[in-house]
């Protein structure tokens, strides 16, 4: 039930893809279609866990350096409980037992990041449906 909304996703590029074509050029234009949908996907992942894995390490050494100058904003966003904040602070060798709540901190605002991307792509390329040009009607078209 919670993948079959995808196909609402699917359909219409599909159709807006193939629709216009005559039925002989159906099957190459749709393996080349789903080559491009598939590189597409590919790249778009990989951007995405470019963004988290590249940002996350600088999220989480800015979160430190905040610790360690005493913002007392950022110890309240991470959610640290005072006895483990107090320990990490007075001996250097408890600081790993803060790591967990930082990782999991730079790791959200990286995912974050990441969704930001997608959302200004996502808006760029709304913006640029409506200068595409419709494919002239022929009168081989069969759909």
């Amino acid at each position: 039930m919670r993948g079959s909304a995808i196909m609402f996703c699917i359909l219409p590029p599909t159709q807006l893809a193939l629709g216009h074509l005559a039925k002989t050029a159906v099957d190459n234009a749709s393996g080349l279609f789903n080559l491009m949908r598939n590189l597409g996907g590919a790249i778009g992942i990989a951007l995405i866990d470019t963004v988290i894995y590249t940002r996350a390490p600088e999220y989480a050494q800015t979160i430190v350096e905040r610790l360690l100058a005493g913002d007392m904003e950022t110890v309240q966003s991470l959610d640290i409980p005072p006895d483990v904040l107090t320990s990490a602070m007075a001996d250097p060798s408890q600081q790993a037992k803060l790591a967990p709540f930082i990782d999991k901190i730079a790791f959200v605002d990286a995912i974050n990041d990441a969704w930001a991307l997608v959302a200004v792509l996502t808006i760029a390329t709304l913006v640029a449906v409506p200068l595409a040009r419709r494919a002239p009607k022929t009168g081989t078209a069969n759909r």
